[in-house]
């Protein structure tokens, strides 16, 4: 009954609040590439070619960036090799035998696209580039970018390696959930420590992080075979937004005009809000027979006209708890669905202590009855 009364509510809040159009019309892009989409479904709010293989060129290193996180340890001592600091292109200048932490070497690609930071990463984890390389594209078949080959972690040219703007706001999308990878995506600037505790600054390349409002990442990128390319990404609220463009004359306004059409076409709803009621659990062995259980964070999804019947809710509440049970103890979760993916949840929890019920009490609970 009280799944039911949920639902019931949920599908009320969409059907007033779901007013965006579901037709994009043209924008203008120069890229040849282009998609925006709203990173908890995946839902695609506008894509031009977005399907289309293209070299990646530097948004690459998200890809790197995730798989580091996933393979390797942020504590870790990193080593600079030659291979690594002999490698071309943008580089943090790394030296030989030079050791950074993992976690500034991964400021140093995600801030300054250090193209040495990556191969030494690739390294430390996999023992040679192409092995990491491997790693990375089980990884991102895993995530669903199945149109994407990795032959390096740089995103120098080569005819093997390459992605789709579709896949590549997919990859961008897993990565913020994490945090971690969330963090050092969305620097402005870093302090990290070099040659002997010296400390450096690293400043972020990515310009719409200091000139877009809620601008929250991701990466760019540029070679003569790739053109301009960018990842970005913003969130306002619960919204986070990925954009892509590929080979772009104007990858700033292209991604900034991306973003301003997603955000356009979403409208935030909220579906619970914290303190509803769900159930009353029941307590065995406590002085009440039940508690109150109570949602405990207010749930929002992101709507646009043409997705807002897809969400749906799935409650897992215990059917007993065991006295004592505190305010705030977790009995159950709710988790809401968009078609058959889990976007969001929150716990379910006792909103009322049970003590539990003493031999003592028990007796006097006894004669109390019994001389009523």
């Amino acid at each position: 009954m009280n799944k039911k009364i949920l639902t019931l509510f949920i599908s009320a809040a969409l059907s007033v609040t779901a007013t965006a159009s579901a037709n994009p019309g043209p924008l203008g892009l120069t890229a040849k590439a282009a998609i925006v989409i709203e990173a908890s479904t995946g839902q695609i709010l506008y894509e031009h070619n977005a399907e289309e293989r293209r070299y990646p060129a530097s948004t690459t290193k998200i890809m790197t960036i995730i798989t580091a996180l996933e393979a390797g340890n942020v504590h870790d001592l990193v080593t600079a090799s030659p291979n690594s600091v002999n490698t071309e292109g943008s580089s943090m200048d790394l030296t030989v035998t030079e050791q950074l932490k993992m976690q500034d070497m991964l400021y140093g690609v995600a801030l300054v696209s250090g193209n040495d930071a990556t191969v030494a990463i690739a390294e430390h984890i996999s023992g040679s580039v192409s092995e990491f390389a491997k790693l990375m594209t089980a990884k991102a078949h895993g995530i669903g970018a199945l149109s994407t080959n990795f032959t390096n972690p740089s995103g120098l040219p080569d005819p093997n390696h390459y992605s789709t703007a579709h896949d590549l706001a997919r990859i961008a999308a897993y990565g913020y959930r994490n945090p971690k990878f969330t963090e050092i995506v969305g620097a402005l600037r870093k302090d990290i420590a070099r040659n002997n505790q010296q400390k450096e600054t690293l400043y972020n390349e990515n310009k719409l992080l200091r000139l877009y409002s809620g601008a929250n990442g991701v990466k760019t990128g540029y070679t003569n075979d790739a053109g301009r390319c960018l990842v970005s990404a913003a969130k306002r609220g619960n919204i986070q937004l990925i954009t892509v463009v590929l080979d772009a004359d104007y990858m700033w306004e292209d991604s900034t005009a991306l973003l301003d059409y997603g955000f356009s076409q979403l409208q935030e709803t909220e579906l619970a809000h914290a303190g509803d009621l769900v159930a009353a659990v029941q307590v065995t062995n406590g002085i009440t027979n039940v508690t109150p259980a109570v949602i405990r964070d207010s749930l929002f999804v992101p709507v646009t006209h043409s997705n807002r019947d897809e969400f749906h809710t799935v409650i897992e509440i215990s059917k007993t708890v065991s006295a004592p049970v505190s305010i705030g103890q977790k009995v159950g979760v709710v988790k809401v669905m968009y078609r058959d993916k889990e976007i969001a949840s929150t716990d379910v929890v006792a909103s009322e202590a049970v003590n539990r019920n003493s031999l003592f009490l028990k007796i006097k609970k006894f004669l109390a009855n019994l001389f009523h």
